[in-house]
């Protein structure tokens, strides 16, 4: 049973690089599908079906009380093992009990709020962070920028395969571009070693390297935020710098926001929520917020006038 499981595994991270799904939704797929499996004392996927899979994701919702977007990844998960591996066709999957998604608002720093957590930043970090806050930049997008995605002369950023696999323009702030400019400056020394001692590859999506033989070393397609010391490719076993690890970053904001003294959480997505938050506060139409965030239906983004639309905002108080 070990080995059959195994080579089941292969091949479900075989279609996954085939399709060109990132490595994080290989690394994700395949914990779902091996959690399925063990839940089922090891039984085969190809002996179980709908029953199997609703007890499943009952049991996530019930007894692991995981978050309705958890539960959805594991359906996800298991949904790709049967159609593209198993080749077989799923019917209705009955009676789960879903995991209820609740109804809360976003956290938002207020501009002061975001402008101390900034003052508590510096070097890489704290130009990261400005990017998510001023970009309206999810941590990976911000992680994955490449060089020759930021436009200085439009002042805009290129967001390249973002989520749902779309791309999209959004803000360069002027205040930002000189310290970017200096930081490239720096990390394009760095380029430049790397290519000296024999390296200077960056992993490309999709059949790039293969159409642009030369590509991967070229400054451009290189990472913006790079990480301080190259490592092996998971999936190639090629030495390459890869760029920064997203923790990083998320224990910075982290340590900035407790230094700040707030009391309100706050992440790196909080800055996002924050953009959003405040280009509506200066005026500026939903449809145009929209388009800088990236998200297909305007209802997401929705969310946040009902943001603006609680407390003294809209609402005075008879205290008053």
């Amino acid at each position: 049973m070990a080995e059959s499981k195994r080579k089941l595994l292969d091949q479900v991270r075989d279609v996954i690089r085939l399709k060109h799904y990132s490595i994080r939704t290989e690394e994700t797929y395949v914990m779902w599908i091996r959690r399925f499996i063990l839940f089922h004392n090891k039984r085969h996927p190809s002996e179980m079906g709908e029953q199997e899979i609703s007890e499943f994701l009952t049991h996530l919702a019930v007894k692991k009380k995981v978050t309705s977007s958890t539960q959805n990844q594991a359906l996800n998960a298991i949904v790709f093992l049967y159609r593209e591996i198993l080749k077989r066709d799923l019917g209705e999957i009955r009676d789960i009990q879903w995991a209820k998604r609740p109804a809360r608002l976003p956290v938002v720093f207020t501009g002061e709020e975001a402008k101390a957590v900034l003052d508590h930043m510096e070097g890489t970090r704290w130009l990261m962070a400005s990017l998510l806050y001023g970009s309206g930049l999810r941590l990976m997008e911000c992680i994955r920028l490449r060089v020759k995605d930021i436009d200085f002369n439009y002042r805009q950023i290129n967001v390249r395969d973002a989520k749902g696999d779309q791309d999209r323009v959004t803000i360069l702030p002027a205040s930002l571009i000189e310290p970017l400019q200096r930081h490239l400056k720096r990390i394009r020394t760095l380029h430049e070693k790397d290519v000296k001692d024999g390296f200077g590859e960056v992993y490309l999506p999709y059949a790039l390297e293969r159409k642009y033989r030369n590509a991967n070393r070229q400054w451009g397609w290189q990472y913006v935020f790079p990480s301080s010391r190259r490592s092996k490719d998971p999936r190639t076993g090629i030495v390459r710098r890869h760029h920064i690890a997203e923790t990083v970053l998320q224990r910075a904001v982290r340590a900035a926001v407790r230094a700040s003294g707030m009391v309100k959480p706050g992440s790196c997505h909080t800055f996002r929520h924050s953009f959003a938050t405040h280009l509506l506060e200066d005026g500026y139409d939903i449809r145009t917020v929209q388009e800088l965030l990236g998200h297909k239906d305007v209802s997401t983004t929705m969310i946040y006038t009902h943001v603006l639309n609680k407390g003294g905002k809209a609402v005075k108080s008879p205290l008053n």
